[in-house]
């Protein structure tokens, strides 16, 4: 690995079976941080080979406990710390990323001069965003505000000290982790920024709709668990968006369907308020400048219907002690 920035930082990439993405990920760390820390989650391709050979220090997770991310980047930064004790920051990143030349600059530089922030975290850009509409509506939905922020996501720079202090992520959550970590941080007096720097480019290859409708299932998941570990009053975390969840992927539908017989199928007329709500977004939207509002104003919509699936299927595992497996939208 290179000598790394004139900061303190090291790198954890965590992935499964990500082929050439991997390379690209792990040479765009080794031009910029002194350590790399690669976690495999049981990948088949030669990925911990390749890692090896490119010089990254390897952690292969146990089989027998089931696999999360938040559990792989714990591993990473206990690793990572291990062999480079003097570290001060951890940048995490997805083995299907490539960082950006210059973010470790930029982001040690502003965590060095801006003590109170326990994360930093930039613009994060898919790589072919017109490869498929699902691609484009994750280049879209990484498209966050700037400045002080609740949360970061799964790519982020990290201070390590922060980041141990509140014992790292939970690491059975299967979906959501990033922002339970952050409400933990904030709780603890720590912030959070969201730099106006390129961060990195994220392949995220998903040209079906099933993968699409399994990622959705996995962030209504996140929302129901969120506010059942914190949706307590100040935090609310994940409660609003859960309300949303249940009233329009679940109470309505059931609602115009179920009183179909006694109202003589005038209830399906609810039904309506489905297409009434795309057009609102979509003029909203466009009032915003997005691109191509219709679309992504449609999936909007439609998302609440995967989310419902992925809110059952966490209230279901409360409900029965049975705790949810992951979700993995990659590979259909």
């Amino acid at each position: 690995m290179s000598a790394g920035p004139r900061f303190s930082v090291g790198a954890v990439a965590i992935g499964k079976n990500e082929g050439e993405r991997l390379r690209i990920c792990l040479h765009s760390l080794a031009e910029q941080v002194s350590h790399v820390v690669y976690v495999d989650s049981g990948s088949s391709d030669g990925s911990v080979e390749l890692a090896r050979s490119m010089g990254a220090e390897v952690v292969e997770l146990d089989s027998s406990i089931p696999f999360t991310a938040a559990r792989a980047r714990n591993a990473g930064v206990e690793r990572l710390t291990r062999v480079a004790p003097e570290l001060k920051y951890a940048q995490l990143i997805d083995g299907d990323c490539e960082l950006v030349g210059g973010w470790i600059e930029n982001a040690a530089g502003f965590l060095e001069e801006n003590r109170e922030y326990a994360a930093a975290t930039g613009r994060l850009r898919e790589r072919f965003p017109n490869a498929s509409v699902y691609n484009y509506l994750c280049d879209v939905e990484w498209d966050t505000p700037l400045g002080d922020a609740k949360a970061c996501g799964g790519i982020a720079m990290m201070r390590v000290r922060a980041f141990e202090s509140v014992g790292g992520f939970m690491p059975d959550l299967i979906a959501g982790e990033e922002p339970e970590l952050c409400v933990r941080l904030r709780h603890d007096g720590w912030r959070i920024r969201r730099l106006d720097a390129e961060m990195a480019l994220h392949d995220v290859a998903m040209s079906h709709f099933s993968q699409w409708w399994k990622r959705a299932m996995r962030a209504g998941h996140a929302y129901a668990e969120g506010s059942y570990l914190h949706g307590a009053p100040p935090e609310r975390m994940g409660v609003r968006e859960s309300r949303r969840i249940v009233a329009w992927g679940l109470i309505l539908p059931a609602l115009a369907i179920a009183a179909a017989p006694v109202t003589g199928r005038l209830s399906l007329l609810l039904l309506l308020a489905y297409p009434l709500n795309v057009v609102r977004i979509a003029r909203r939207l466009r009032s915003e400048g997005q691109s191509r509002p219709w679309t992504l104003a449609f999936f909007l919509m439609l998302a609440k219907f995967p989310e419902a699936t992925g809110w059952l299927r966490f209230r279901w595992g409360k409900l029965t002690g049975n705790r949810s497996a992951i979700i993995e939208h990659k590979g259909d």
